[in-house]
């Protein structure tokens, strides 16, 4: 008797391969469905003509059934757009975490219920916690791989339908695993890039060919002028690389106003910030006032903090935080997502 019906998201990686082995050691009915979400050159995400073959290949090892959605639409409206127009408005996009927003789990677990399908799962190293006869997004195992961050987004209604298999796992165990069954995927590196950026090309070239650039001034935070950049739209606050300065000092960047072409630069001690402003914020729960902690970067570390409305307070000063990134927020043991929001 199976313990119910299952889509598993598998991207022709490692997590998504064991997510669905354990699925089927587990009892579930296990369809194994990959998402074709960019139709474009790929060479550096989970989209690839070899990331499918991948993922067939490995639901053919575990005696699953395996089918392809096309998403492509839905994903350049979703995701790809956005992200083009947030880099023109001078703000610093995560299109990993819209990617999960809009398609990994809305359209999927859409598409599994139109399917009669129980659940969802994917690879991601989380874990879905029962808390007070609710849900909230926990911290994987593997605190080096934990993906808490970039599914913060899930709600009360797909927590209560998603599964993730591997989130109690370290990646050491996942890979030893897919060894032990002999999976195709065991030693496969894992995604780093944003799937539709090439490595060859990158950003540069990828939004050159969509957007105009515009040239911009470089100036301090005297507002003399120190440089000038190429293009207003591939500058982040926070970069160093790429900014002229001059004097031997490091100049970071610490805003950026694409209106007027004009790129701030300053200290290491310029780019600390006492509270970032959060818009879109949302709540696993009832929202919470009480000392937190923050995360703002996918691999950064959670620090503490106040929430004042739509406003983080730090504790201590931090590295100020491109407009556009996530700002997600943990309960005081750095273990449960609260909430979050992004950057403005």
């Amino acid at each position: 008797m199976t313990r119910g019906s299952v889509l598993v998201a598998m991207s022709g990686g490692v997590d998504s391969s064991v997510a669905a082995a354990l699925l089927v050691e587990q009892g579930w009915d296990v369809v194994g469905v990959t998402m074709r979400l960019w139709g474009g050159e790929s060479d550096t995400g989970c989209c690839s003509v070899a990331d499918v073959e991948d993922a067939r290949r490995v639901a053919q090892q575990l005696g699953i059934d395996h089918v392809v959605f096309n998403f492509t639409d839905d994903f350049h409206a979703r995701v790809v757009d956005p992200y083009v127009a947030d880099h023109a408005a001078g703000r610093t996009p995560n299109p990993c975490v819209e990617c999960n927003r809009h398609l990994k789990f809305d359209r999927l677990l859409g598409r599994a219920e139109r399917l009669g399908i129980d659940a969802v799962a994917t690879g991601h190293h989380a874990r879905v916690v029962e808390v007070g006869g609710g849900f909230r997004v926990g911290r994987g195992a593997d605190r080096a791989k934990d993906q808490s961050y970039v599914v913060h987004v899930l709600g009360q209604d797909a927590l209560a339908r998603v599964l993730f298999p591997v989130g109690d796992r370290t990646k050491a165990d996942v890979r030893a695993m897919a060894a032990a069954l002999g999976l195709r995927t065991a030693t496969k590196p894992d995604s780093q890039d944003v799937c539709f950026i090439t490595s060859g090309g990158g950003r540069e070239a990828f939004l050159g060919s969509r957007i105009p650039f515009t040239p911009a001034a470089v100036v301090d935070t005297a507002g003399r002028t120190v440089g000038r950049v190429d293009a207003v739209e591939l500058v982040t606050v926070g970069q160093r690389r790429g900014i002229t300065g001059g004097g031997g000092e490091r100049r970071y960047v610490v805003a950026v106003d694409p209106v007027a072409a004009v790129v701030t630069v300053g200290s290491a001690a310029d780019l600390l910030s006492g509270d970032v402003r959060v818009r879109d914020l949302g709540w696993a729960g009832p929202p919470v006032r009480g000392p937190v902690l923050v995360q703002c970067s996918a691999h950064g570390p959670a620090r503490p903090a106040t929430l004042d409305g739509e406003t983080v307070r730090w504790a201590q000063p931090q590295r100020r935080v491109a407009p556009g990134q996530s700002v997600v927020i943990y309960d005081a043991g750095d273990e449960l997502v609260l909430g979050g929001g992004i950057a403005s």
